[in-house]
């Protein structure tokens, strides 16, 4: 028994900010942006909020898979961004969806987030406890980036994608890896309200990402590849059997670098970043929605998916489409 992508969606905030619109907030160039990252331009909330674009996102995996709202079981939100602490972004899009069988909740992993919401779901619908699920990963981090900072607000940009799956007895996902090492989280952090109460008064830290990026760099480019050799261990496969590396985008040369380790041709990378920016935990389902409408995910293709980031947090898993 395993659980099969049978929907895909994905919402972008409708203002698009172009690496040349960046140069009148910071001192940088298109060229040197797109030398350090592949990034070209990002889309940026205006107003559109992580729930906005999270339901935005579900409505089209559930039109996608031909379902209604009423037949999800579980709701994931994967998410580092939300508008408020409480209620939770999942319940409130529980709501607007009308989703009223659905048990909703959040999960931060940052942008391995959705990797991990997914593997989650597989978890439950592997258990018996349920026998479909609507993920997505959503994120407004255009509000946690210094715009002045311009080591970060050249990568961020906002997005949700969104996938139903349902429990399966052939295919689907075969296997998959979850890795943390928290005793690294210094090197990307964002800090959250500081304490104040009668009995407390803590310094308040600007609550805006920052960023080791060599150390990022470092991390991704040496685990990230030996993560996906353990999953196709796990599942008796090797990078030859797999037709595409859904990677999260957060970096180009990162992607590069992974596609080098595992020796694999970088046209099996497919990548969205050039116009998207890093959306953590929105990426990978962004860059899934984006494959599916263009045709190009057969069925009986073999997947490997890989997320990773703040934590610091990664893992993949291989599915057959």
């Amino acid at each position: 028994m395993s659980i099969k992508i049978i929907g895909t969606g994905s919402t972008l905030p409708e203002k698009c900010v172009t690496n040349n619109d960046l140069t009148k907030l910071v001192e940088t160039s298109d060229e040197w942006i797109r030398e350090r990252t592949g990034i070209g331009s990002r889309h940026v909330s205006t107003g559109e909020t992580v729930t906005d674009l999270a339901v935005s996102a579900c409505e089209k995996a559930l039109a996608d898979a031909g379902k209604s709202a009423d037949q999800v079981d579980l709701l994931l939100v994967a998410t580092c961004s939300p508008e408020c602490g409480i209620p939770s972004v999942a319940c409130q899009v529980q709501s607007r969806l009308v989703a009223s069988n659905a048990v909703a909740f959040d999960l931060n992993a940052a942008c391995a987030g959705f990797l991990f919401a997914l593997n989650t779901a597989w978890a439950y619908i592997e258990a018996g406890v349920y026998r479909s699920a609507l993920i997505v990963g959503a994120e407004v981090l255009s509000k946690l980036v210094d715009w002045t900072d311009r080591g970060t607000c050249i990568l961020f940009g906002d997005g949700a994608g969104a996938v139903y799956v349902e429990k399966c007895e052939q295919g689907g996902i075969l296997g998959f890896v979850q890795h943390s090492d928290g005793s690294r989280g210094e090197v990307l952090k964002c800090d959250s309200r500081a304490l104040k109460n009668p009995y407390a008064d803590v310094p308040a830290q600007a609550p805006y990402v920052q960023m080791d990026g060599r150390e990022v760099f470092a991390f991704a480019v040496r685990q990230v590849p030996a993560g996906i050799q353990e999953v196709l261990e796990q599942t008796g496969m090797a990078p030859e059997d797999i037709d595409m590396f859904v990677l999260h985008q957060a970096n180009y040369r990162i992607i590069e670098g992974i596609a080098k380790r595992l020796k694999q041709d970088i046209a099996k990378f497919p990548v969205n970043l050039n116009k998207v920016g890093n959306m953590s935990s929105a990426a990978i389902p962004v860059l899934l929605d984006e494959l599916n409408r263009a045709g190009r995910l057969q069925k009986g293709m073999k997947l490997v998916l890989s997320g990773f980031g703040a934590g610091l947090t990664w893992g993949a898993c291989v599915l057959t489409w």
